[in-house]
């Protein structure tokens, strides 16, 4: 072979070597890459994880009682369309009255057990129901008239201040009829001098069962 054919042919060889070398070692190099992503992407799992974990670990909202209320509301009637709690399996039941929501509210602990529809107060500065934590007083009566309001209710149950502050029924005239205007207010919006009026029912319900020392939350 001449001098200059077996030059070309040894570079040739060589070139043709490299390529096989470079071809060889892609798949190992990708291979690499493709075990580092993998690597990277089991890291970046590893580390949210926690993140979703302690999410699922925080402390349950209190109980926020998927309701059975009545709707429409019916003065007469029962808040809800179940039957109220039973004061031996719930000892340590106390009541919120909800201003904003115009409800009141009966619980154990932190699970709503019953929701009764109420209005409080007129918010003008005279006739607010008082915000803070009472306790049911001894004071209550089947019927009741003031003549200095021009109103009466049934099933009264003082909470504050010895019959001043009280739970009754929606209010009545000087023959004991209930005042419709009055009764529609109930769940929407404030239209008592300061007490909480209920329906009948839930007000009878209260005076029969709602024991001395009961305590209300009023905020």
């Amino acid at each position: 072979m001449k001098p200059l054919a077996k030059l070309l042919h040894q570079k040739t060889l060589l070139i043709c070597g490299l390529i096989f070398i470079i071809l060889l070692t892609i798949p190992v190099i990708l291979g690499r890459n493709l075990d580092y992503l993998e690597s990277a992407k089991t890291s970046i799992v590893k580390k949210k994880a926690p993140k979703t974990l302690a999410y699922h670990n925080h402390p349950k909202q209190p109980n926020q009682h998927t309701s059975s209320l009545r709707v429409p509301m019916n003065y007469l009637k029962s808040s809800e369309t179940k039957p109220y709690p039973n004061l031996q399996q719930h000892p340590q039941l106390w009541i919120r009255v909800s201003l904003k929501k115009q409800r009141v509210y009966l619980i154990d602990q932190n699970k709503i057990l019953y929701t009764m529809y109420a209005s409080t107060g007129i918010e003008d500065g005279e006739r607010n129901t008082p915000k803070g934590t009472y306790q049911i007083e001894s004071e209550r009566a089947p019927y009741f008239y003031s003549p200095a309001m021009h109103e009466g209710a049934f099933y009264a149950v003082s909470f504050l201040n010895h019959g001043i502050y009280l739970f009754h029924s929606t209010p009545t005239n000087q023959q004991q009829q209930f005042l419709p205007d009055v009764a529609a207010d109930l769940g929407k919006r404030p239209s008592s001098h300061g007490c909480v009026h209920l329906t009948v029912a839930d007000s009878k319900w209260v005076y029969d069962n709602i024991p001395y020392n009961t305590k209300v939350v009023i905020k």
